[in-house]
């Protein structure tokens, strides 16, 4: 409660940085990122395992605010897994209502469907290499728009030839954008890159910048 007795909305927060967005549609546009701290999954290809634990209680008015100083348009509101935390959803209704491009990288394990329409979610399709693939929530895939967007991480041949299966399956390239992205480390990324080709597929490839940038140190 604040001292007039009203409630406090709060989120607990790992870090919110200026950067420039690295994956996806909106990629290269300078960034604002407000990565919530949690996530239920736990993948081998994660990246952010610091946001599993710790963070900080913010308010969300604080964090509009914050954003708002930073001066940029573009907003992701990323993780760990932000709708974990059910004010979640408020922050990114408060984020379009103050007039930002706001979009959500979100599991695919937690219901999309009470997300704001005007944000783009980017729902990362998980794969048999990232131990989490019982966690798909498949019924997500109905709540899809042409303003969304669809991940696939891939590890292996065999996580190719998956997400293919998928994309057919689900002709999700009729209902978004769909992104195959190479874990690093572990695919060669011109190997994803030909099989793609080979294969005609309907797909965007993609590297991620911050990481050909920054070697992804945290909080860039």
């Amino acid at each position: 409660m604040d001292a007039a007795g009203a409630e406090v909305l709060r989120l607990r927060i790992t870090e919110v940085f200026l950067s420039l967005q690295g994956e996806a549609r909106d990629s290269g546009w300078p960034t604002v990122f407000v990565r919530l701290t949690g996530c239920p999954l736990r993948c081998t290809y994660c990246d952010t395992a610091y946001a599993f634990h710790g963070g900080q209680w913010r308010s969300i008015d604080s964090l509009i605010a914050q954003v708002r100083d930073l001066g940029v348009r573009h907003v992701c509101v990323t993780g760990g897994e932000p709708l974990a935390q059910k004010r979640c959803l408020l922050l990114l209704e408060r984020l379009c209502e103050a007039g930002f491009e706001v979009s959500l990288e979100t599991s695919g394990a937690i219901d999309i469907a009470p997300v704001d329409p005007r944000v783009s979610r980017i729902l990362d399709l998980k794969t048999p290499g990232s131990g989490e693939m019982a966690r798909n929530l498949w019924e997500n895939l109905a709540h899809l728009t042409a303003h969304d967007q669809v991940k696939f991480v891939i590890c292996d041949r065999a996580d190719y030839d998956w997400a293919v299966e998928v994309l057919r399956r689900e002709t999700l390239d009729a209902r978004c954008t769909v992104w195959f992205s190479p874990s690093k480390g572990q695919i060669s990324e011109r190997d994803l890159a030909d099989w793609i080709v080979a294969d005609r597929l309907p797909v965007r490839f993609q590297m991620q910048l911050h990481k050909l940038l920054w070697n992804d140190e945290p909080g860039r």
